[in-house]
């Protein structure tokens, strides 16, 4: 109770002015009440690029030895890589390593570490847009030496067109939502007053939550691959979830 009553001594003590602004101000929402939506807008749809990772390791028992043959293997490992149509632009490297390698002997109850060699590596990012041979791609980096490779992370090439869908129907659901609540307490229509844009965002993998998730028609992306030839693929590109969240406010109108 205590706050009402100096919110109460608050508005008796204001002078006319702000006393009669306040008093229109709540009139005015009680004839015309505001609404707030949140809408999140969700399109599912074939990714059309995947990244992944390969990397060489070699051990020698100097680093100088380590680099070099670590060296002729990445030489073998980014050859096999333009061979199977991957463009330069599309290749970067990762990170190269040089550390030593040690070997831990036991006795009596004691460990004494032990300097072997040294182990040199070398890992780059691959960039595709050929999904239909993924298969024969890690089947290649393998042959060609690879012996760490990650991924693939698939992602579509250009999300804008897909959010730009994804706003317009988040529009027409704000729109029909917050038309709803208005009839349902004796409004006729609505008006928008303000919409606010949250993050927009680009999944790896579909996630199905309480809002609602739409089959984008294409274009942009392109049709899902076609099913694997006999014997053929182990990778299952699956669906790309992209989407916004607007939050949006309406005025009802009579």
């Amino acid at each position: 109770m205590r706050p009402a009553i100096l919110l109460a001594s608050a508005i008796l003590l204001a002078t006319p002015a702000v006393a009669q602004t306040v008093t229109t101000s709540l009139s005015g929402l009680a004839e015309n009440p505001l609404v707030r939506v949140n809408i999140a807008e969700n399109l599912r749809t074939p990714p059309d690029e995947a990244s992944l990772s390969a990397g060489t390791r070699t051990r020698a028992s100097t680093a100088t030895a380590a680099v070099a043959q670590n060296k002729t293997a990445t030489e073998r490992l980014l050859a096999a890589i333009r061979a199977a149509g991957i463009r330069d632009r599309d290749v970067q490297t990762q990170g190269i390593q040089l550390s030593p390698d040690y070997r831990y002997d036991r006795s009596e109850g004691t460990s004494r570490q032990v300097l072997v060699g040294y182990v040199a590596s070398n890992t780059v990012r691959i960039k595709t847009r050929d999904l239909d041979s993924l298969t024969q791609l890690l089947d290649g980096l393998t042959a060609a030496g690879a012996d760490t490779v990650y991924g693939p992370t698939f992602s579509i090439a250009d999300p804008a067109p897909l959010r730009s869908e994804a706003r317009v129907r988040a529009m027409q659901r704000g729109i029909a939502e917050a038309t709803e609540y208005a009839r349902d307490n004796g409004f006729a229509r609505v008006r928008l007053l303000s919409v606010e844009e949250g993050p927009s965002y680009r999944g790896s993998e579909v996630i199905v939550t309480g809002s609602r998730v739409s089959e984008a028609a294409p274009p942009p992306p392109p049709a899902p691959p076609p099913p694997p030839v006999a014997g053929g693929g182990v990778v299952a590109p699956g669906l790309i979830e992209t989407g916004v969240r607007l939050n949006l406010l309406y005025r009802m109108e009579k």
